[in-house]
């Protein structure tokens, strides 16, 4: 089944060229199914290719999907032009009236910041209360599940001294938990990223449960057991380039970076990187849009049931 997108999106085009199924709205109108009302918050800098790498995953599954692009109102981005937000993302006032089977929230590159410095912290904070009330499943990523975790649940953050940059090996902790159905029980990811987690925090909460770790990157899903909040850390989204486009960035910006382990074979950057995480990435989807999506929500989004709240005591 589709992915259903504006046709002027981008992402419609490049994913065609792929053989990826895509459909625009006019078309699925006439057909006689509800879909999955998925909304992104994307909070990546490079909004577009954001875009094209999650509707990629999202497509990839026999339910039809409706994506909706939501930008937060207190924040401008720099690095898209305006047209673009102006045609294909709402803010938080334009569809706090609505129901979604599903959200993600997205990374930021933003670990070196107090989450209470983020310009727009707060509006983030009034986007996760309202996915309590109005979502059936969020997917959190990276620093947004970084973010999500310490505003649900209280668990910090942990600056780390270098850049978690490169493809590591994780293994399957809860092979019965139905996000993993399928997983290998070791598979690779990629991170990059300059925070982590307080491990005791975690081990504290008997609201959370750990899916997947690495014995270098550490935990990388984790989950409610509901499955209503599903926390990221690794970027199973990413393209086979994007940390080449990452190293290549730093080096010419003269930053201190060493190359992305695991990566590049025998980590030289000469030579082209190794893709070993697209086929997790896809099931990673596959499941959630399966299992804790299209299972378990109504068909009617206004018998969808609040969360409990488990938010930890802090600002």
């Amino acid at each position: 089944m589709p992915l259903i997108i504006p046709r002027d999106l981008p992402a419609y085009t490049e994913l065609s060229r792929e053989n990826v199924f895509v459909m625009h709205k006019e078309r699925a109108r006439g057909q006689d199914i509800r879909p999955l009302r998925i909304l992104i918050l994307n909070l990546m800098p490079t909004k577009i290719v954001t875009e094209t790498q999650l509707a990629r995953l999202l497509a990839n599954s026999p339910l039809q999907v409706q994506l909706t692009f939501l930008q937060t109102a207190t924040h401008n981005p720099t690095h898209t032009p305006q047209e673009h937000m102006q045609a294909f993302y709402k803010t938080f006032d334009e569809i706090q009236d609505q129901r979604f089977d599903g959200l993600i929230i997205t990374g930021a590159p933003l670990e070196d910041m107090d989450y209470t410095q983020v310009d727009y912290w707060d509006e983030l904070c009034r986007i996760m209360d309202y996915s309590k009330e109005n979502v059936f499943s969020t997917i959190h990523l990276c620093w947004g599940a970084l973010a999500g975790l310490y505003y649900h649940f209280g668990v910090r953050k942990v600056h780390l001294p270098e850049k978690m940059f490169g493809v590591f090996e994780h293994h399957v902790t809860r092979p019965s938990n139905p996000l993993v159905r399928g997983f290998d029980e070791v598979f690779y990811a990629p991170h990059s990223r300059w925070a982590g987690l307080n491990r005791a925090d975690i081990d504290a909460c008997p609201d959370l449960r750990i899916l997947a770790e690495s014995d270098v990157a550490g935990p990388m899903l984790l989950s409610t057991e509901s499955g209503r909040q599903i926390f990221v850390i690794g970027h199973p989204e990413y393209d086979k380039y994007t940390l080449d486009a990452e190293y290549r960035r730093d080096v010419a910006a003269g930053r201190d970076i060493h190359v992305p382990v695991n990566y590049y074979p025998d980590d030289d950057p000469s030579r082209d990187p190794i893709f070993r995480w697209r086929a997790h990435g896809y099931l990673l989807y596959t499941n959630w849009l399966n299992y804790y999506v299209y299972q378990n929500t109504p068909y009617d989004l206004g018998n969808l049931e609040a969360l409990g709240d488990h938010r930890a005591d802090h600002p």
